[in-house]
């Protein structure tokens, strides 16, 4: 990752959201009565972590011409995310998501118009050639126009040299099909990204159990070399081809406080390390130990906190 030309160290492509996040824990939406606001989205959470890490971190984006626009401007460069290419819609409203606040994977309904409408010329060759890391997710690709933006940016991006990710965060309702899930994380999976999946999402993406060893297999055989599956409270395993499975326990947390974003503060502690450019298996301590950090916060990790040495 040493290449000096390569000042943006990641560029995270995909949904801005306004969650609210149920007041009342461990109930599904229909007991939910009360409702706090958040800034959400899973590549915002990753653009957010990533700047309060202290690296230089791009948000790609679209958000309404409205009230919840102008916060999510607001949050964004309160943590210094560089918000040049995340633009405003006058006819369409900023997207929203309903959550409920659970110990496990929350209930949620999605009100989505704007952050879909995410357009080629956010993204310019220019920009790709100056980032380190493209990073996207399965929800921003599971929607027109964004898809189709993300997957040609995605292609261009990895012939200039720079390192793909993805979230694999499906989610049936918000896509047509699974045959078009599938067929649009081959064609992303063809330009070797590091690759994060949860339990959940491999549930939901097919739809049984499915022994780990065949969830490595099938995503190397579709061309990514490094595939995490985050486990829970049960930790992670990596696997990298022909490399032994990197196997972690998750780190203790006394109390779960909230579960939204923990993958997500996560990931973003394992896209850090690696662009530091730290071993594999510490890329994952560092990571388990931002999840940790996460649980014990509600909607977000503190801003007020000294996150490096709580890491290093």
């Amino acid at each position: 990752m040493k290449n000096n030309n390569k000042n943006i160290d990641i560029i995270c492509v995909g949904e801005v959201l306004i969650d609210f996040i149920g007041h009342q824990s461990n109930v599904l939406i229909n007991n939910t009565r009360d409702y706090h606001r958040y800034l959400g989205g899973s590549p915002t959470n990753v653009a957010m972590n990533a700047a309060r890490l202290g690296l230089n971190s791009m948000m790609v984006a679209t958000v309404g011409n409205d009230g919840f626009g102008e916060y999510i401007f607001d949050r964004l460069n309160t943590v210094g995310v560089n918000t040049n290419n995340v633009k405003k819609l006058a006819d369409k409203p900023t997207s929203v998501i309903f959550v409920s606040r659970s110990q496990g994977t929350p209930d949620f309904i999605p009100f989505r118009v704007a952050d879909s409408f995410i357009s080629e010329d956010q993204i310019s060759t220019e920009i790709l050639n100056k980032t380190k890391i493209f990073h996207t997710t399965c929800f921003a690709l599971s929607k027109g126009p964004a898809q189709t933006t993300i997957l040609s940016k995605a292609k261009e991006a990895y012939g200039l040299g720079c390192k793909l990710s993805i979230d694999i965060n499906y989610a049936k309702k918000l896509w047509k099909s699974q045959e078009e899930a599938l067929n649009v994380i081959k064609t992303y999976c063809s330009f070797n990204p590091l690759i994060k999946i949860s339990e959940d999402d491999m549930l939901r993406l097919f739809e049984k159990e499915v022994p780990h060893q065949e969830i490595f297999t099938f995503f190397h055989n579709l061309g990514a070399d490094t595939v995490c599956l985050t486990l829970g409270e049960k930790g992670v395993k990596l696997s990298q081809i022909d490399k032994k499975i990197i196997e972690l326990p998750a780190i203790k947390v006394e109390e779960v406080m909230d579960t939204t974003g923990a993958g997500d503060a996560f990931w973003s502690g394992f896209l850090f390390a690696f662009i530091k450019e730290k071993p594999i298996e510490e890329c994952l301590q560092i990571a388990l130990k931002l999840a940790a950090l996460k649980l014990q916060n509600v909607g977000r990790l503190p801003d007020n906190i000294n996150i490096l040495s709580k890491l290093l």
